[in-house]
């Protein structure tokens, strides 16, 4: 979820799908330094963030290296790729090379459809394959049918993601509260901030972060193998036991004590990430898309993060995908372009700006607070810890998660109602890519 996870800078306009299908570009897959023609690409990055600022720089290079070719980028919202990829790719109007959201619902579903280009042996002569490891690779393939962790290669990560705590050092100074290990402690400094009438936890309803406080939840009390049934349907998933029922009631629960505003519910996410920039929040669960725009726009307070609290597993993956359509017209210089966007100089423009690379040098990484970041992550992906999201399983299944978390907020249905709604879509989902 973000799957809507990557963020785009206030004020962005939501272009219609008119002007989305507009324009259609052709061009020369001849030899690098040679080429003629156009290379049309699109991502949903902010200007400011770490992704946005290291595909600059790639872009840069491109252009230096393919001087015949021009570059139209188009930066897109996050949610008009959501909603529209499939009539998008379908069309003569695709672009060459897209970012695109990760995961059996999105590019999973995409890749079934016919609608990517499979870059299997790309990757094996690039060195894609190399430079990822096992945990990164599961989604970026798919098999026949879009689930992910086998089959071939149909888009290539070039950075990581995960949930975190992100927290306001001077409130919780200011209240005498000390960074949670264990969540115990968590409910207790909630506690303590409940007491002085301060909301503890930003949220928003409308969007990812209700869905993905939930996994975490449920992660808490999780292994693997449940992961593994959730995600890859190695097994059953009982929507009326733990670890689902205890994220669903404890989400509840911390609603009712006060740790969540039951005013989130119409909230989106960038409502949640504005109020922590703006000081209000003492804590978000939330990505580390958010890192590099948190490091850019927040200047009158110290904050930092931490790991959700006593979890051996997180929501996190590999981050989004740069997917090929299979309409692309110069899948060459898409490919030229991925590489350019694996390279070190590139990778470390990303390190350095708050992002979590899968092939930076980091010893010319400066931020202590981004080799934290970076540090976490491979503290997570060592121990076999990423969890992926939760609306990853099935097609659809984030608008169903949305509006199950805004349930929990509002209190239109209690948990087990909500939990019984999640379980019959994800039982239908399941259904119908196991029947094909």
């Amino acid at each position: 979820m973000r799957s809507p996870r990557t963020m785009i800078s206030v004020g962005a306009a939501i272009v219609s799908l008119a002007l989305v299908l507009a324009g259609c570009s052709s061009g020369d897959d001849s030899g690098a330094g040679s080429e003629t023609g156009t290379l049309k690409l699109w991502h949903y990055e902010s200007a400011n963030g770490a992704m946005g600022k290291a595909w600059d720089k790639a872009i840069e290079v491109f252009k230096t290296e393919h001087p015949g070719v021009t570059v139209e980028f188009e930066r897109k919202a996050f949610e008009q790729i959501q909603q529209n990829a499939s009539m998008i790719l379908a069309s003569d109007q695709a672009p060459d090379l897209m970012e695109y959201n990760k995961g059996n619902a999105t590019a999973g579903l995409l890749s079934s459809k016919g609608l990517l280009t499979d870059l299997s042996d790309e990757a094996a002569s690039r060195g894609w394959d190399k430079a990822l490891s096992p945990s990164l690779q599961t989604t970026a393939r798919y098999d026949e049918k879009g689930v992910m962790g086998s089959g071939n290669w149909y888009g290539i990560p070039n950075y990581g993601e995960y949930v975190m705590v992100y927290y306001n050092k001077a409130l919780f100074k200011q209240y005498g509260v000390a960074v949670p290990k264990t969540l115990d402690e968590m409910t207790a400094a909630m506690d303590t901030f409940v007491a002085k009438k301060v909301t503890p936890l930003g949220m928003a309803g409308a969007e990812y972060p209700a869905g993905q406080l939930y996994y975490e939840l449920a992660l808490s009390k999780a292994d693997r193998s449940f992961v593994d049934n959730y995600q890859l349907y190695k097994g059953s998933v009982d929507f009326k036991a733990d670890p689902l029922k205890y994220g669903a009631d404890t989400f509840r629960d911390w609603v009712q004590k006060g740790y969540i505003s039951k005013q989130s519910a119409s909230l989106k996410a960038e409502d949640m990430g504005t109020a922590f920039i703006a000081g209000k929040t003492p804590m978000i669960v939330s990505g580390s898309w958010w890192y590099g725009r948190f490091a850019s726009e927040i200047k009158k307070f110290d904050w930092g993060t931490f790991l959700f609290p006593g979890n051996k597993l997180n929501a996190g993956s590999s981050g989004n995908l740069w997917v090929v359509p299979e309409q692309s017209k110069n899948k060459k210089l898409a490919y030229d372009f991925i590489d350019i966007t694996m390279r070190p100089e590139v990778q470390t423009i990303m390190a350095n700006n708050g992002g979590v690379p899968v092939k930076a040098d980091l010893a010319q990484v400066t931020d202590p607070k981004n080799k934290e970041l970076i540090a976490n992550f491979d503290a997570i992906t060592k121990s076999d810890g990423l969890a992926f999201y939760p609306d990853w399983p099935v097609p659809g299944y984030y608008d169903v998660l949305v509006a199950g978390g805004q349930s929990l907020i509002n209190g239109s249905k209690n948990p087990d109602q909500v939990l019984a709604d999640l379980g019959k879509a994800y039982d239908q989902g399941v259904q119908e890519i196991k029947n094909g």
